[in-house]
């Protein structure tokens, strides 16, 4: 991590990760696409989600999450890269037909590294392979729910899900929320971590930042009128006034569990996620 010297108050407890590390290159413009914001809006253009929109922009960098066209093909690590559009960092390979695409970078991954996707292949960091041939107790991510169709679970900064079990056509992960879930073993997965694991240590410092990043301003309740949110009204500092927390809308928003009762995914899970205890 990199701190500040206390010049001001708001670099007083900044720091951002640092990217010593990174290599200083421009992106490969193969793999940009360039998109127009929408931050919160719907297809009418209407804001749906409160409190987004602004901040710098940014040039998509396309990354390879299937990697299942490149099975038996070697790649070598050029580069290990900044991606502004997500936490973890990403890496430039350069496949031995001559194709180069961008990955997830895994954690100890260096540049000059060999990796490889393949049904079975070693078991070494950044190699992807399908996951009834992981041994328990291996870490991957970048996992496929669905065989072919790429990672879609495990791929932010410092994630990583770990094997358990195998049976029965299921590959049992323990997720980075602690719930434990069959996956069909014939998804391919990443070995390793994924990089950037000080990413939740980033203090923010101030509300500028924010705004760099894309967050509006947001209003608390209890500041406003009695007709604007439920916690609205009073002389001064009130308490909230009602039983359980809510949104704007009398929402509950508070403990309440979210997931539908008749999702189908649900028979996959084989342990519920624990919740964690605020300290006293």
């Amino acid at each position: 991590m990199k701190r500040y010297k206390p010049t001001t108050q708001s670099r007083r407890k900044m720091t951002v990760v640092s990217f010593k590390g990174l290599s200083k290159v421009s992106p490969l413009k193969s793999a940009l696409l360039t998109s127009k914001k929408t931050a919160g809006r719907n297809n009418l253009g209407r804001i749906t989600v409160r409190h987004r929109g602004g901040g710098v922009k940014r040039i998509y960098r396309m990354v390879d999450f299937k990697q299942t066209d490149k099975i038996g093909v070697p790649a070598k690590v050029e580069t290990l890269e900044y991606d502004p559009n997500r936490s973890a960092f990403i890496m430039k390979v350069l496949y031995r037909d001559g194709d180069r695409r961008y990955l997830l970078a895994p954690t100890t991954i260096q540049i000059g590294s060999e990796i490889v996707t393949a049904l079975e292949t070693a078991l070494k960091e950044g190699n992807r392979m399908a996951l009834k041939n992981i041994p328990v107790g291996y870490s991957v991510y970048n996992v496929e729910l669905q065989p072919g169709k790429g990672g879609q679970i495990v791929k932010s900064a410092g994630a990583e899900a770990q094997v358990l079990a195998h049976e029965s056509g299921y590959t049992h992960l323990k997720l980075p929320s602690s719930e434990v879930r069959k996956v069909l073993w014939d998804g391919y997965a990443s070995l390793g971590k994924v990089s950037n694991p000080e990413h939740n240590l980033v203090v923010i410092g101030k509300a500028g930042r924010k705004r760099w990043l894309g967050v509006r301003p947001t209003v608390r309740g209890s500041a406003m009128n009695p007709v604007d949110h439920p916690y609205g009204g009073g002389e001064g500092r009130q308490p909230r006034g009602t039983k359980r927390p809510k949104s704007k809308w009398g929402k509950v928003t508070g403990g309440k569990k979210t997931r539908n009762k008749k999702k189908w995914s649900n028979k996959l899970i084989v342990k519920k996620k624990v919740k964690k205890r605020r300290k006293k």
